[in-house]
């Protein structure tokens, strides 16, 4: 049986006639230092159930910031994955259409070279006939004297109209 403060302040010990019993001044003194020191106990145990009381409130708080740290955690890597793989499938798609308007480039720059020596090979044609016209000599005579004459150059090179080879012919 659990005994508050104020109960053993009111005990009072059975008295004997014959004093044979516990000398009342002394037992008096002793009942009010054990209250004394239980009330102290009991205060105490009062703070500490108060104590225990806010540290699982903390604790309760502390696991809810947990779990919201870890859900943020979590979404911030799948955001981050997220992103990452994005970045990869826009800089994949720059490329190939880099890739693609260079083979573009590329035609369009191989087609206006063929348009190119096409219209060079009709003027030559043009030259040679006019020249032919008026009694001139050939020019692929020229071409071929030229030729003897520079033996350094291939001879499928494409010619000036100075017999020079041409630095823009493929």
């Amino acid at each position: 049986m659990a005994l508050t403060p104020v109960e053993i302040r009111h005990l009072t010990p059975p008295r004997t006639t014959f004093r044979r019993g516990y000398n009342v001044s002394v037992t008096d003194t002793l009942l009010e230092d054990v209250a004394a020191s239980f009330e102290d106990v009991w205060r105490e145990r009062a703070d500490l159930a108060d104590k225990v009381e806010q540290l699982e409130t903390d604790l309760v708080r502390y696991r809810e910031l947990e779990t919201l740290l870890r859900t943020t955690l979590v979404s911030a890597e799948q955001a981050s994955a997220h992103t990452r793989d994005q970045a990869r499938r826009e800089a994949e798609l720059i490329l190939s259409e880099a890739h693609a308007e260079a083979r573009e480039i590329h035609r369009r720059a191989l087609a206006e070279n063929d348009r190119l020596v096409q219209d060079s090979r009709r003027l030559r044609l043009q030259l040679e006939e006019a020249l032919s016209a008026f009694g001139a000599p050939e020019p692929a005579a020229a071409e071929e004297s030229a030729t003897t004459v520079d033996e350094g150059t291939d001879e499928s090179e494409e010619r000036s109209w100075y017999g020079v080879p041409d630095a823009n012919a493929a």
